[in-house]
């Protein structure tokens, strides 16, 4: 009994030391007590707890990986007690858990207070990323890692940085974080700061968040602004992602801000030298270059001198010969091509280049080699109603006029003698360098019959026609080798009943009297009732006169019949 009386009191003097540490409440299963080390043994450390027995701790639960614990008997730990006593008697310890219980009671009086807490995005898992809070394992969804998409979550690894809480539940161990909310808070101070200080020409450094067709989006810290296409470079970019990437970090200028509306225009080259100041020196009139041909469009196309300086080379000015092409025929985009500078308007920030002026002129080498007289032979490319076009040397058109197809035949007429294809022979009669165009003409091959006719018929002659066609208003006749004439109705005869053109045939020889040579429309104007007229006048004076007796009659016909003599000698 006394050896039982013993043990009771021992019991009762252990239950009293029990009651000192931890209460007369409850166990100390599931709570965070002090503990010392006892011993280092192997990789675990022996702690008591003031348990029945001690508890054995990993000691990677007190040091990150790679880590000395620069742990020592004697020191004292907090760890969790997950059982009192196990299988083997010894009471089961953690210290990760303890570190998770003191880093949970923190972080409830931070979410309460709505304060930020530190922690380290860890690992990643389905839908987001985990995070180490002290110790609380926190779940951050992607959507809450940055204000804009993260393509590479590399850099954010590993590195404590401040998070929001936005949920928390104990029971079911669930803790939901943002980083976004951080930045937007500080990006919310850090644009109110930016936009109170913002004005034009302000020099500042931004991040390219969107590109556009016309432009880049640039965030310059809370506050976005517009860098325009045009003022990204001084050099020609068709469409911004030819010079900028989203996330890339830029330097740019501010040039206008709209208090008001806070709206920002932004530009990249006006922090970089203007190229066009000094153009006019840099550039003369009527000097060559080398250039890179950066667009093609329907009136021209333009070339690149240097980054920043363009020049247009007109439809007009790509070529001597090839009219009406498109540009795109003649040159294509980014071949390198040799100008020459023909005006220069700094003002305007114009340059005007011709590419047909670094050839040689067709033009000038065909006047050169075959002057105006010259006889020439070409390929018929083209008729029209109003001439033929004859291909010539150096890719070179002439042009042969309906009236410089024949002396004697209409142009209507003549140039149905020719079609397309046909080698003709003409004469060059005019070349204009400056409109670029050269006459021809084939009748002017040979001598023109009207000329040597006049050379011969005088006005007020009478000569001998033939025939060649009846119309309403008269004969049209032929004199000599060819010279065109007409005789008007009204000129076929004294008498007025013998004013007809039914009583002369095509073909027949009549006589005439000349009254006019029109060297414009080369044409001889005729009479027969003139030519009656001088030979009734003539027998008159020859042959009678007032009291002599003769009739008219008997005149007449002595000095008809001494003409047809005349005309039977000449026979």
């Amino acid at each position: 009994m006394a050896l039982s009386a013993s043990a009771d009191a021992a019991m009762e003097d252990f239950d009293a030391l029990i009651a000192e540490s931890f209460g007369d409440h409850i166990s100390i299963e599931g709570s965070v007590v002090k503990g010392i080390i006892i011993s280092i043994e192997g990789d675990s450390a022996l702690i008591d707890v003031g348990l029945k027995s001690e508890g054995r701790v990993a000691l990677k639960e007190f040091t990150a990986p790679g880590q000395e614990h620069g742990l020592k008997p004697g020191d004292e730990v907090e760890v969790y007690v997950e059982r009192m006593e196990d299988r083997n008697g010894e009471a089961m310890l953690s210290r990760e858990k303890a570190r998770r219980e003191e880093a949970w009671a923190v972080l409830e009086t931070g979410f309460e207070k709505q304060e930020r807490v530190i922690g380290t995005i860890f690992g990643r898992v389905k839908g987001g990323f985990t995070v180490d809070l002290s110790g609380a394992t926190a779940f951050l969804p992607g959507s809450q890692v940055d204000i804009r998409p993260v393509r590479d979550i590399g850099p954010l690894l590993g590195t404590p940085q401040p998070f929001q809480i936005l949920k928390m539940d104990r029971r079911r161990g669930n803790i939901v974080v943002s980083r976004r909310a951080v930045l937007e808070e500080s990006r919310a101070e850090a644009r109110s700061e930016l936009v109170a200080n913002l004005k034009e020409g302000q020099t500042l450094q931004g991040v390219v968040k969107n590109i556009t067709d016309y432009g880049a989006f640039v965030d310059l810290g809370g506050v976005d602004g517009l860098l325009h296409v045009t003022d990204i470079a001084w050099r020609r970019i068709n469409h911004p992602s030819e010079a900028l990437q989203i996330g890339q970090t830029v330097n740019v200028q501010v040039i206008r801000f709209n208090p008001e509306t806070q709206r920002i225009s932004l530009g990249m080259k006006q922090l970089e030298a203007d190229p066009w100041d000094g153009v006019e020196g840099k550039y003369p009139i009527s000097t060559k270059f080398t250039g890179r041909v950066t667009n093609i469009t329907d009136y021209g196309a333009f070339v690149e001198l240097e980054p920043g300086i363009e020049g247009l080379v007109h439809v007009s000015e790509m070529s001597w010969t090839k009219k009406n092409v498109h540009p795109g025929k003649i040159v294509s985009t980014s071949q390198e091509v040799e100008v020459m500078v023909l005006d220069v308007d700094p003002t305007k920030r114009r340059i005007s280049l011709g590419l047909k002026q670094c050839l040689s002129n067709p033009w000038d080498e065909f006047m050169t080699q075959y002057p105006v007289g010259s006889e020439i032979e070409g390929e018929v490319k083209n008729i029209t109603e109003f001439g033929l076009f004859v291909g010539l040397l150096g890719d070179i058109d002439g042009m042969v006029h309906l009236s410089d197809l024949d002396w004697e035949r209409s142009g209507e007429e003549a140039i149905q003698d020719f079609k397309k294809g046909d080698v003709v022979r003409a004469k060059v009669l005019d070349i204009d360098t400056d409109k670029e165009r050269i006459s021809l003409g084939v009748k002017q091959l040979s001598d023109d019959p009207f000329e040597s006719g006049a050379a011969t018929v005088r006005k007020g002659s009478i000569v001998t026609c033939t025939v060649t066609q009846l119309t309403e208003n008269g004969i049209e006749v032929t004199v000599g080798d060819g010279m065109p004439g007409f005789i008007r109705k009204s000129e076929l005869s004294r008498d007025r009943s013998e004013q007809r053109s039914d009583r002369f045939a095509v073909g027949e020889k009549i006589d005439a009297k000349v009254t006019q040579i029109d060297q414009k429309s080369r044409k001889l104007s005729l009479s027969i009732k003139a030519r009656e007229s001088e030979e009734e006048k003539k027998a008159m004076k020859d042959y009678g006169s007032s009291d002599s007796g003769a009739s008219l009659g008997d005149i007449l016909g002595a000095a008809l019949r001494q003409r047809e003599e005349v005309q039977n000698t000449d026979e």
